[in-house]
């Protein structure tokens, strides 16, 4: 029992603290004062399961409540959230080479050896829309580690530490 919480508390960990790179993308005129209330759209397509999309948008909610935002069925701008798994390949090789020759005749031979497993990615992306002035004024886009396998507990944790890194981006911080 005590080694099966300690596993589950060091995937916390290991999830929680994830590498989260996030990358923002907004509209320069927009005055982000005017928006205080938003709502997601009817049809958007998360592509994640219904359980990860139930857990994003109440993890998203609440950080867009701790910002002073609410939800409302008349609001000031739209959600929208699109993400995709990608594999990426081992960053970690060992080379191995043989060589010779002599005078003007030369030749080789390398092997290249992955070391480690591939990694599998998923970008989030977060979209919010004014269908009334502007259209697309504000987007970040996230990119972190994802486990198809985790645990419901970790799965959470991941989509705070995402929601927290992309919120920290808006509004943008004002140039003066």
């Amino acid at each position: 029992m005590k080694k099966s919480l300690l596993l589950f508390g060091l995937t916390l960990i290991v999830f929680s603290c994830a590498a989260v790179r996030v990358n923002y993308d907004y509209e320069k005129r927009t005055d982000f004062n005017t928006y205080k209330s938003y709502n997601f759209y009817t049809d958007m397509n998360t592509g994640m399961s219904e359980l990860d999309t139930k857990r994003l948008l109440e993890v998203l909610e609440a950080g867009m409540q701790a910002k002073g935002m609410y939800v409302s069925d008349s609001p000031d701008f739209l959600i929208n959230i699109k993400s995709s798994t990608f594999q990426e390949g081992g960053r970690n090789n060992v080379g191995v080479g043989l060589g010779g020759g002599g005078g003007h005749v030369g030749g080789g031979i390398s092997i290249g050896i992955p070391v480690g497993q591939a990694t599998i990615n998923r970008e989030i992306v977060f979209e919010f829309v004014d269908e009334n002035k502007t259209g697309l004024f504000w987007q970040a886009r996230s990119e972190s580690a994802y486990q198809p396998n985790a645990k419901p507990e970790a799965r959470e944790a991941q989509f705070k530490a995402v929601v927290t890194k992309v919120l920290a981006g808006y509004p943008p911080a004002s140039k003066k």
